[in-house]
């Protein structure tokens, strides 16, 4: 646990991109290009729609079988569930939708939303520099700015121990209590590396789980903040974490198990809360075109996939399945539950 009078301003963050933009001016990089290596890195280091230097691989099997998909009424920022409803973050517009994607009503914040979560029938929106709360009926209850100087929110989890909140610019979590009071700062004992917006976070049974990108890891800390272990490492293979910057979201399934997606090369992929690598879910070729990471959840026996402005639903099928890992799985896991065909 990092101490909490840690502050890193903007300015220092980008010290060492400054002096890249400087060089890479003198060298002639374009505007359009110096953009995208600074957003995002992966597309101007290796190609609009490869993501990693050569993709050769085979087309990879998927065990999950597309059953519905639905278009929004904007880009997807973030989502989340809550009963049977989807919550979707769209810039600075929360849009609640049905499972039959049927939108059923909408509210507009007062900042671009990052990241959306929601835990004891409230509503928390993530902006760049601060959190809103909501209740449930839009009505605007609470909320407080970031703690840190000229931070830069990125992804967040809430549950009983906290609001924790990634900050890509500051390169640490910072840990709240669920009304708003500042708790401490989180370092990675191997120091967080994130060179774009990929600093994912969720939580299973009071234990957050976090994305250290450039070190292609998950890592895994105690609601008090302290470190507990680490897994994940290089490559394009099932397994890896491949590009400049993955994982990119990080959400769990019901028996406990961690999902990661990743851009660059998309998939989702299945590990055990030890890091053992369980199975591809879905593939690249079963996600569809772009190199973005698509953000996931679970609920029941299906998975929900938002990608650009579409929300697709996804369920197992034991004949998809037959020439997969997650096939031959043999753990009594509820997204197996699906279609049987």
């Amino acid at each position: 646990m990092a101490e909490n009078n840690k502050k890193l301003s903007r300015k220092e963050f980008f010290r060492v991109g400054g002096s890249t933009v400087a060089g890479l001016t003198i060298l002639g990089v374009a505007g359009n290009h110096l953009y995208k290596m600074i957003a995002h890195p992966e597309r101007a280091f290796y190609g609009e729609e490869q993501g990693v230097a050569v993709d050769k691989t085979a087309p990879l099997p998927s065990p999950y079988r597309k059953v519905a998909a639905y278009k929004t009424r904007g880009a997807i920022a973030a989502f989340e569930f809550y009963g049977d409803v989807i919550y979707i973050a769209s810039e600075c517009k929360v849009l609640c939708y049905n499972l039959l994607g049927e939108e059923q009503k909408s509210f507009v914040a007062e900042d671009i939303i990052r990241d959306i979560a929601i835990y004891e029938d409230k509503i928390y929106l993530l902006h760049p520099t601060k959190i809103a709360v909501y209740s449930l009926s839009a009505e605007r209850i609470g909320g407080w700015e970031a703690c840190s100087f000229e931070s830069d929110y990125c992804q967040m989890t809430v549950f009983g121990g906290g609001v924790f909140v990634t900050d890509a610019a500051n390169k640490n979590i910072c840990k709240y209590t669920l009304d708003g009071a500042f708790r401490c700062f989180i370092d990675s004992p191997e120091g967080f590396i994130v060179p774009s917006y990929s600093f994912g976070i969720t939580n299973i049974e009071g234990v957050v789980y976090c994305s250290n990108p450039g070190r292609h890891k998950v890592e895994s800390y105690t609601a008090e903040g302290d470190f507990i272990a680490s897994f994940g490492q290089t490559g394009n293979a099932e397994g890896s974490f491949s590009g400049c910057c993955n994982p990119v979201h990080l959400t769990s399934t019901a028996s406990g198990d961690i999902i990661t997606s990743e851009k660059g090369l998309p998939r989702i992929s299945c590990y055990g809360r030890d890091g053992k690598f369980h199975a591809t879910l879905l593939s690249r070729d079963a996600l569809g075109v772009g190199h973005d990471a698509r953000e996931v959840r679970v609920i029941g026996d299906r998975m929900i996939v938002a990608g650009g402005d579409v929300v697709s639903i996804f369920q197992y099928d034991a004949k998809f399945a037959e020439a997969t890992a997650c096939g031959s799985c043999e753990k009594d896991c509820p997204l197996k539950r699906g279609i049987n065909i």
